[in-house]
């Protein structure tokens, strides 16, 4: 199969295209470099640098490519900056999403799946978290992928567009070939993974009077390769399960005080912290439900322990200590 992967080029895009290629599909990657680095696109992958939003870019890739099925992954994902910055949220996400769509309905392409966030739950009601949890989003990232969820789902309705969406929880890891480098780097585990190679002095930890066990804040991390694997299989029976959404988390959460001590166990030292003030849009807590993914899909998670997440990180970092391209 001829699969277009957007924004492939960045963390979970780039992984995914790697599995993709281990099973011998095709892949083009449309990815306009911002946070993506062409070193982590692997041959035989073609990339075209170019912006999602960009229709023009969107008619050659469909017109040269022979492109069969989507798995659309560009976007802006900062939950800070979408607090203050939420027009660029809803025009990148949103506006470029939808222009993908019509690029698909123009060229015959119905299959598509759609990178979404946990960020759509808002604060949690309940944990862990199951797909039908009321939507509650509290910050314009999270707003701006439930809208493309229901957006999605009307062009089914309407069109026959075929697609399953993920919500991810914490995606984190490596595989020996591609890890995270963001700039600025934003998620834990990188940013405390650095501060034990001696690239920053500390590691920020945003509020310590949440109502969790030790006051930090509880996720669910989620191997980058789990990830994937559950794209391939969304891949293979989008026909059948069209319309469904699905969690994709471990089931377990770990505060970042606990995140930080795992890190330590790790890579054998002690880790610098600065506390800091909590961040706005930052829920409390977000431990995911994944049952309907291993019932429907038979998807299980392969890399559950947060210590051989950490670890496969910790590799990669040693071997990238600047990341892609330095």
């Amino acid at each position: 199969m001829n699969v277009l992967v957007t924004g492939g080029a960045g963390y979970v895009g780039s992984v995914v295209t790697e599995h993709l290629l281990i099973q011998g599909h095709s892949v083009t990657v449309l990815d306009n470099l911002q946070q993506g680095h062409r070193e982590a696109v692997l041959a035989p992958a073609e990339l075209v640098e170019g912006d999602v939003c960009d229709t023009k870019t969107l008619e050659r890739v469909f017109l040269h490519a022979g492109i069969n099925a989507v798995m659309h992954m560009a976007a802006d994902t900062l939950v800070g900056d979408s607090m203050t910055d939420p027009r660029r949220y809803f025009h990148n996400n949103l506006v470029g999403g939808i222009g993908l769509l019509n690029a698909m309905l123009e060229h015959g392409v119905n299959r598509i799946i759609f990178s979404s966030t946990a960020a759509v739950y808002g604060e949690p009601r309940s944990t862990p978290i199951k797909e039908d949890h009321p939507k509650a989003p509290i910050n314009s990232y999270g707003e701006s992928k439930l809208m493309f969820e229901t957006i999605l789902d009307w062009y089914r309705r309407a069109y026959g567009m075929e697609y399953i969406a993920f919500r991810y929880f914490c995606a984190a890891g490596a595989t020996e070939l591609l890890g995270e480098d963001h700039r600025p780097e934003t998620h834990l585990i990188p940013n405390v993974l650095k501060v034990a190679l001696n690239k920053d002095r500390s590691v920020s930890v945003f509020g310590t009077d949440y109502p969790t066990r030790d006051g930090s804040c509880i996720r669910d991390f989620i191997h980058v390769s789990d990830v994937a694997q559950a794209h391939l299989l969304a891949l293979e029976r989008a026909h059948n399960l069209s319309g469904r959404v699905y969690n994709l988390g471990n089931g377990e959460g770990y505060s970042v005080l606990e995140v930080i001590k795992v890190a330590e166990k790790v890579v054998g030292g002690n880790i610098p912290v600065e506390f800091c003030p909590r961040r706005p849009g930052d829920p409390v807590t977000l431990i995911a439900s994944s049952e309907r993914a291993a019932q429907e899909l038979g998807w299980k998670p392969r890399f559950p322990e947060l210590g051989s997440i950490m670890e496969s990180a910790w590799r990669w970092l040693k071997d990238h200590p600047h990341g892609y391209g330095q």
